[in-house]
């Protein structure tokens, strides 16, 4: 196996890793992104693909699972759906667009605690929506688009 191959499959697997804001979201989608880079520099350098994709998906899951949101941050992975329970990043949305409607959730920290869920409770209510005092995406999303109502 050709050093400088390998340099360079670690190199792009630690440049593109992770999304999510906990460590086992950052491990995951490490990997994956790590393991499709791999495939590509192992395609085109002296390595086999399967090789790259290897050495790719190591690298990308452990630079996601040693890292933090703060030292490289890809946004929410793709399976942050509607019907999950957000992450620290749309928790943290769902707080700073109910606190702009004021309905006092507490602080924008990114966890949901009491005062959080009874804020989402209360929203959800005035709302029409289901009241569970879940923060979700798709939560996040209808908060936004009444702040963005209300500025029009």
């Amino acid at each position: 196996m050709n050093r400088s191959a390998l340099a360079l499959v670690l190199s792009a697997a630690l440049v593109v890793s992770a999304c999510g804001s906990s460590t086992g979201d950052r491990a995951a989608s490490g990997a994956g992104i790590g393991a499709g880079a791999g495939a590509v520099v192992g395609a085109l350098t002296g390595l086999t693909i399967l090789e790259g994709v290897l050495i790719g998906a190591a690298a990308g899951g452990l630079t996601g699972a040693l890292t933090d949101e703060d030292l490289i941050n890809l946004g929410d992975p793709i399976w942050a759906s509607d019907d999950k329970p957000a992450n620290a990043s749309a928790i943290t949305r769902v707080q700073a667009g109910l606190a702009r409607l004021n309905y006092n959730p507490g602080p924008a920290d990114g966890v949901q605690g009491t005062q959080t869920t009874n804020a989402i409770e209360e929203y959800q209510r005035d709302h029409g929506l289901t009241v569970d005092g879940r923060a979700t995406e798709a939560l996040a999303r209808h908060i936004e688009q009444k702040i963005e109502t209300a500025q029009k």
